[in-house]
């Protein structure tokens, strides 16, 4: 049985002749350990490279996630990793999906499903053991493009084809598609300004902008999910280019009200604008002299700490820049009350806001790299010690003074200094 399951997988096209990256991919340890696992699982048990992992080893960029695929349904593919001992969490379970862990490696491997109900935001799933009607709820050629170990693909909907010839075509009616989860909306947007060597159809863009409303249901975490992979995706600078991308993402991120400085960032911004995080590049975004950020954060459900920082740059940045803001003084008094990353993201934006490459405040951001935080060389107990002082009120008062005085001297301070303030 699962000889003729092979044959109908396979077709004339193989990933290990022509990727070195696949290669690389099939001989890890890990992902060998899975594959074995599953097929020893039972006679027809079936595992396969799905969706994003594919498309990166096609066009040759860097593999960061494994998903794979399984005709075994979530209860099974749980007993086959009991059985092998492998770590595993279940928080996709209803979906459909364990996440596998192997040497702190995490890998999600989704049982085949067939969609019972769509209401634009959620589908009600029955799980499958069939290869095809998994491929056909999925929503773009290119996503649902599968492949074995041994590098043959199964390729239902030609996904490779448009991949290589820059096509993103919905499997099926496109209307369809859309009103069966309004996020692939955001997802035609991701995968157009990251494989699309052609322009959009009149009638795609037609349908999106009819549907765009369904968005509206989406819930935010979705959304803030799909904005996220959109910014920190390789084609993301290319999408202030495009007009219809551009229309769209405004129309459902409104406060996106500065996206368009990504299309005239200065040099140095541009070379390194990938070593920058989702939080800092969302700051740049929706920064500006209104309430714009407070709107973004009730609306939008971040982090605490994702909101400090965001927070931070508001307050940094909407008061009017002195003389002394970017002096190596006021900057190190920044990196000892509020922190590193903190004061990385203030001296980055004001880099990648300026239209020109300020030399000044890159040797400031080079200065600063190898800075560590100032350690206040001053404890209670010390005081205590020496003055015999009470542990009172008092005590945190002289202590405050003590610790201004030694900001305010560039982080130094003498015995009798603290003599000083101790005995007044």
């Amino acid at each position: 049985m699962k000889s003729i399951i092979n044959k109908i997988l396979k077709n004339n096209s193989n990933l290990v002749q022509k990727f070195n990256s696949f290669i690389d991919i099939q001989k890890n340890f890990e992902v060998r350990k899975l594959f074995e696992s599953v097929l020893e699982y039972s006679e027809n048990s079936e595992i396969r490279f799905v969706g994003g992992c594919l498309r990166k080893i096609v066009t040759k960029e860097i593999i960061d996630d494994i998903d794979l695929a399984t005709n075994l349904n979530p209860e099974e593919v749980i007993k086959c990793l009991k059985k092998n001992k492998i770590a595993f969490l279940e928080t996709g379970k209803d979906h459909g999906t364990i996440t596998a862990i192997i040497n702190k490696q995490k890998f999600e491997i989704t049982s085949l499903r067939k969609d019972l109900f769509t209401d634009g935001r959620h589908a009600k799933v029955q799980f499958s053991d069939n290869w095809l009607e998994d491929a056909s709820r999925r929503d773009f050629t290119i996503n649902c493009i599968y492949s074995d170990i041994d590098g043959n693909l199964y390729d239902p909907f030609n996904g490779k084809t448009d991949l290589v010839n820059g096509k993103i075509v919905f499997i099926g009616e496109a209307e369809k598609r859309i009103k069966e989860d309004y996020l692939r909306i955001l997802r035609y947007i991701r995968f157009f300004i990251n494989y699309s060597k052609i322009d959009h159809e009149p009638k795609v863009k037609r349908i999106i902008r009819q549907n765009i409303n369904g968005v509206i249901n989406l819930s935010k975490e979705r959304l803030i999910n799909e904005l996220k992979k959109i910014v920190l995706s390789k084609g993301f600078l290319k999408l202030t280019k495009d007009e219809f991308c551009l229309e769209i993402i405004l129309l459902i991120f409104p406060q996106l009200k500065n996206i368009k400085i990504f299309s005239s960032l200065n040099s140095y911004a541009l070379e390194n604008y990938f070593s920058k995080d989702f939080i800092f590049l969302l700051s740049l975004m929706i920064i500006d002299e209104t309430d714009n950020v407070d709107y973004f954060l009730y609306k939008f459900n971040l982090s605490n700490q994702e909101k400090k920082r965001i927070i931070f740059l508001k307050n940094m940045f909407s008061k009017k820049t002195i003389d002394n803001t970017f002096s190596e003084k006021n900057l190190l008094k920044i990196l000892y009350y509020y922190g590193k990353i903190n004061l990385e993201d203030m001296i980055n934006f004001q880099i990648y806001k300026s239209k020109k490459i300020d030399s000044k405040i890159i040797k400031l951001k080079d200065i600063f790299n190898k800075k560590n935080t100032p350690v206040f060389p001053v404890k209670a107990n010390q005081l205590i010690e020496k003055y015999k002082l009470e542990e009172n009120k008092i005590l945190g008062q002289k202590l405050k003074e003590i610790e201004e005085i030694w900001v305010n001297n560039s982080f130094k301070i003498t015995e009798d200094e603290i003599e000083k303030v101790v005995k007044n």
